[in-house]
């Protein structure tokens, strides 16, 4: 069964939230869907759902602390309400609008590994990088798991090529093909791919070789969007 995950980032109000989350509930419980959902709404937006145990609520972020004076931040504390047991680390909107640097990105994997968090990491390679091929793509995926404790028992990789996401623009098969088979020769972990993947194309994408699901974006905000998108995978 195929992995399949929404990010939220900022989009959605609680309220809105807590409708999505229900919709998609109802749908996984009463067809009977066995894939693995993820769903990461905003910090403000988390709560306690009552789901299928396939169906899991992330965190988006999360600062490496129980709690503490780190302003605009939310720790272990918050997400214990919750009872919130995953997240997402080192999304390229995080390492290349908000700064944050492998250093910090490999700081907090730590914290929430020794947790016991399920993790989504997130890698993927800049256009400028894209264009000089396939060879110097997999060197700076590299950097980006230096740190990473990648034998984790509860670790999903996500490849997002960063020119990919939410421009419309999808990598090819081919090129998401090499990517995905050179990571998993060396990391035998499920390995999802994200950027621009929507109702129309989820399918194909999700039948290439080592991809174990999508985390989706844009294209998954909609609710009907999102299920249709799980409807499309489910017997994969």
């Amino acid at each position: 069964m195929p992995i399949i995950a929404s990010n939220f980032k900022t989009n959605h109000t609680r309220k809105s939230t807590a409708l999505f989350v229900n919709k998609v509930n109802d749908y996984l419980k009463n067809q009977n869907v066995k894939s693995e959902v993820y769903v990461f709404p905003t910090a403000t937006s988390l709560g306690s759902f009552d789901t299928v145990s396939n169906f899991k609520i992330g965190a988006q972020n999360a600062y490496a602390t129980a709690n503490g004076s780190f302003t605009g931040e939310i720790g272990t504390m918050q997400l214990d309400e919750f009872e919130i047991k995953t997240i997402l680390i080192g999304h390229s909107e995080r390492r290349h609008i908000l700064g944050e640097t492998q250093n910090k990105i490999t700081k907090k994997y730590e914290f929430y590994k020794e947790l016991g968090y399920k993790i989504i990491y997130c890698i993927g390679e800049p256009l400028v990088v894209n264009n000089f091929g396939l060879k110097k793509t997999l060197e700076y995926i590299y950097e980006q798991l230096v740190g990473i404790d990648t034998n984790y028992e509860n670790l999903i990789l996500a490849y997002e090529p960063v020119w990919a996401i939410g421009t419309g623009v999808t990598a090819t098969i081919d090129d998401i093909k090499n990517v995905h088979n050179a990571i998993k020769e060396k990391i035998n972990k499920p390995l999802l791919y994200g950027g621009s993947v929507k109702v129309e194309n989820v399918r194909e994408i999700c039948q290439i070789p080592n991809v174990d699901g999508a985390l989706i974006g844009t294209a998954s905000w909609k609710v009907e969007d999102f299920i249709k998108i799980i409807e499309n995978t489910k017997d994969l």
